[in-house]
């Protein structure tokens, strides 16, 4: 390899996986259809299956195997069991799965260079190519590429096979299981640009130019290979720099900034010559932007002061379990937007390429995280056990990948990593991981997760550029005392739990209360485990210490696994405020002997459907001040409270709000110091309407309702896209509301409801929200879970027309939808 050099800030396009031809010699091609898929080991009814061996093999038979097109996630089709882990789901993750595919390779590519490029295998990966070991990759999480040049046959069908074995007790949460991201196959000349070999800084910025900076690395390079570089404005056709070189530096006249409102983006054209001749080109998208963090000011996009509102997310896409799905993904961004979010922390591991892509283009910020452990580990088969092995090339190929996005602001090596407690051994290995960092991009700084408290002066801190607490806003003051000239964020924060449509009385502020139902917890906001808060406490710290730089909030989105306060089947359930829910809930336990069911998150600030909880509009009424809104709850159906006190919250972007209950006023109040909900916890309930009218700066600002509902009297269906590509992967979300006579959303409603649809579409998979239940999420049934379930539907490939969905419950009026396919 050629190494051509630069250092920079900016964008790598779509991470090397994009699909298409980007010159004669380079094919990129789609290589998820046409695939068998077979599993052996632990099944997912929890028979064991013995795995046969040379599945490897070319000649093997596998036409008993299933067919299916990728990306592909095994242990999402269920079913739930109560004898596994709830920390992961409840799902049959653990398992060896195989898949292969037969694929063309013709005589005209010989001479010719063939890659597999894999965007994401769970996990310990094997690649074979007729029947021989080309390569493997053991972390689930990584991006990677296989060569398969040596054990081709041209002119003839070629055999891939992929091994996959997932370990039980592997991971904290849920991991999915298979091929759950794209995969592709490149051919290319035998001189060309190395995988991800391209790297674009952006050294100078300012509104007048900007120096893009290039470094080209290269496979198979001679004296007489030449490299030649085009840039034009993403979406244009004309060149506005060119250059020449591996290391290159071009100008940029008056550029267009990327940033949260407008984020421009370029595309740098990079084209190969061997003695004159083209003989490669890739295309790779950047952005221009400035980043700068600072222990006083905080981080400065483009010069100008934001504040990170950030959330953590894992990787599963709800009801899709991990399958990446590009609509799916945009959806989540629009929806923590749409809240107010500008940040994500890719908890705790790399992320589907597919994702920076999007955030690229959406305006979104991003740390990209590395690991959950280092040498020390917390499950008995997670990383721990590659980590000596792999930890520089994962690294690697992160950073190599992902580098070149202006979405990523900063790389995080680890999250609650059991070195910060020791002293200088496990010092020095956060130093190696940074160091490493630093090698492949000096442009962004590096930052890891800590839960220790003392990390933050015991010496740990100055291993890394950024230092991010976990759950310790008290801790900020002595931080910035101890450390003056080091930033600081929320790493992770909150932590609140609540499960949507959930309310428990008496209300109480103690954060260890507030369970009930089968087995729910409240969503008035403040309950929380032991090691964490309820919002409004990470809100004073900020305010109160305006150096933190913004924080990520655990999470975003509910996900599969890790249901708290209900993580741990053997373990007692925390306190419950009302003695008899706490009696009707241990007579539940005991009938389930002992196993506790939620397989599902409560931290989300939107459920696993993507259904905004309460939390929602406590956190877009701080993050979108200028947005005129308030939010009411509870729900007002409660006819076993009449006279009863029922306490009401309200979030809102003003200062100040009045309570009126049936046209009677409960009162105006205004927010205090530090105070970020209003509250009226004497109401008495009787039903009616409860209004609020919201103020800023003593004029009227927003005003909203809550009312009591009719009988469930009809479905309604509402979609968040009515037109779809006919391309068998774009979705349309469609929210399923049981609905009162007047078209009110009946709050306290479990109906089952049963789906039909007809025409070029599918019911790709269901769900509800309800971190409790066991239904499957590949159905065309559900339960609403407090009014609301959804139903995911996908187009068909090449198939275009009307799709009409319909959905049935007893008792009620039928609600139809159509869409079209396009």
């Amino acid at each position: 390899m050629i190494s051509i050099t630069t250092r920079l800030t900016a964008t790598l396009a779509i991470a090397g996986l994009s699909m298409g031809n980007e010159s004669s010699a380079r094919e990129i091609s789609n290589f998820n259809d046409g695939w068998s898929f077979a599993r052996f080991g632990a099944m997912p009814d929890g028979s064991k299956k013995a795995e046969p061996q040379d599945l490897q093999a070319t000649a093997l038979d596998d036409s008993a195997w299933r067919d299916l097109t990728l990306p592909h996630d095994w242990a999402i089709e269920g079913p739930f069991r109560a004898d596994l882990p709830n920390a992961t789901g409840k799902l049959p993750y653990a398992g060896i799965g195989w898949y292969r595919k037969a694929f063309f390779v013709p005589t005209s590519d010989e001479g010719k260079k063939l890659f597999i490029d894999v965007g994401g295998a769970m996990s310990r990966s094997q690649v074979y190519i007729n029947g021989e070991l080309a390569g493997e990759w053991p972390y689930g999480y990584t991006s990677f590429r296989i060569e398969l040049t040596d054990h081709i046959k041209f002119g003839a069908e070629n055999v891939v096979a992929l091994r996959l074995d997932n370990k039980a007790d592997s991971s904290r949460w849920y991991p999915g299981g298979g091929i759950y991201r794209n995969v592709r196959l490149v051919t290319t000349a035998p001189i060309h640009v190395a995988h991800w070999g391209v790297s674009i800084t952006t050294p100078e910025v300012s509104k007048e130019s900007a120096t893009v900076l290039i470094e080209t690395a290269l496979d198979g390079a001679t004296a007489a290979t030449t490299v030649k570089h085009e840039i034009r404005a993403r979406g244009s056709n004309e060149v506005i720099a060119t250059g020449e070189g591996g290391t290159c530096s071009m100008f940029i006249p008056s550029p267009n900034l990327w940033d949260l409102d407008s984020p421009n983006l370029y595309v740098l054209k990079t084209i190969i010559f061997e003695q004159g001749r083209e003989v490669d080109a890739v295309e790779n998208k950047f952005g221009i932007r400035t980043i700068e963090f600072t222990a006083d000011s905080g981080f400065l996009l483009n010069g100008k002061r934001v504040q990170l509102n950030g959330v953590c997310m894992h990787h599963d896409l709800g009801p899709l379990g991990t399958a990446v799905n590009l609509r799916a993904l945009e959806r989540q961004i629009e929806l923590l937007q749409e809240m107010g979010c500008n940040a994500i922390r890719t908890s705790h591991n790399p992320p589907t390429p597919e994702l920076l892509d999007l955030c690229d283009r959406m305006g979104m910020l991003l740390q990209i995280e590395a690991f959950d452990c280092w040498k020390k580990g917390k499950t008995t088969n997670d990383y721990s056990g590659f980590f000596e092995a792999w930890h520089d090339k994962d690294l690697t190929a992160m950073v190599k990948r992902d580098r070149n996005h202006p979405s990523v602001i900063m790389w995080s090596t680890g999250n609650e990593i059991g070195e910060q407690w020791g002293k200088e051994k496990g010092h020095a290995i956060s130093r190696m991981l940074t160091d490493i960092v630093h090698r492949l991009d000096p442009t962004r700084p590096v930052t890891v997760g800590c839960n220790n408290g003392h990390a933050g002066w015991n010496g740990f801190q100055k291993t890394v550029d950024l230092f991010g607490y976990n759950y310790k806003p008290h801790l900020y003051p002595k931080f910035h005392e101890q450390n003056p000239n080091q930033p600081l964020y929320g790493s992770e924060t909150a932590s609140t739990v609540s499960s949507r449509g959930e309310y428990f009385f008496p209300v109480s502020d103690k954060k260890n209360m507030g369970l009930g139902g089968f087995f729910q917890v409240s969503s008035y906001d403040l309950t929380a485990p032991p090691w964490a808060n309820n919002p409004d406490v990470e809100f004073a710290a900020q305010d109160q210490h305006p150096w933190v730089f913004g924080e990520f909030v655990w999470t975003g989105f509910d996900y599969i696994g890790e249901p708290t306060p209900y993580n741990n089947d053997k373990t007692n359930l925390l306190n419950i405020s009302d003695p008899a829910e706490r009696k009707k809930m241990e007579q539940q336990l005991k009938q389930l002997g002992g196993n506790i069911p939620p397989r599902s998150s409560y931290f989300g600030i939107l459920d696993l459907c993507g259904f905004p909880k309460d939390r929602f509009f406590l956190y877009q009424s701080r993050w979108r001040p200028e947005l005129a809104m308030a939010h009411i709850l509870p729900h007002w159906n409660w006819p076993e409270r009449i006279g009863k006190v029922t306490p009401v919250h309200v979030y809102t972007s003003g200062d100040e709000a009045e309570l009126f209950l049936n046209g009677k006023s409960l009162g105006r109040k205004k927010k205090g110091a530090y105070e970020y909900r209003l509250r009226w916890d004497d109401t008495i309930y009787e039903p009616g309407e409860l209004k609020v009218v919201a103020y800023k700066d003593g004029k009227f600002w927003a005003e909203e309702a809550m009312k009591t509902t009719g009988e469930a009297a009809k479905v309604d269906l509402s979609a968040d896209r009515a037109v779809l590509r006919a391309d068998g992967s774009d979705l349309s979300f469609i929210t399923v509301q049981v609905s009162d006579a007047a078209g009110l959303m009946v709050p306290r409603s479990h109906n089952g409801i049963n789906f039909s649809i007809e025409g070029p579409g599918k019911i790709l998979a269901v769900g509800n929200g309800n971190p409790a239940s066991h239904e499957p999420f590949q159905a065309n049934k559900r339960k609403a879970f407090n009014g609301l379930c959804l139903v995911i539907v996908q187009s068909i490939e090449g198939e275009a027309g009307t799709i009409r969905l319909a959905a049935t419950s007893d008792g009620l009026a039928d609600g139809t939808i159509e869409l079209l396919s396009e």
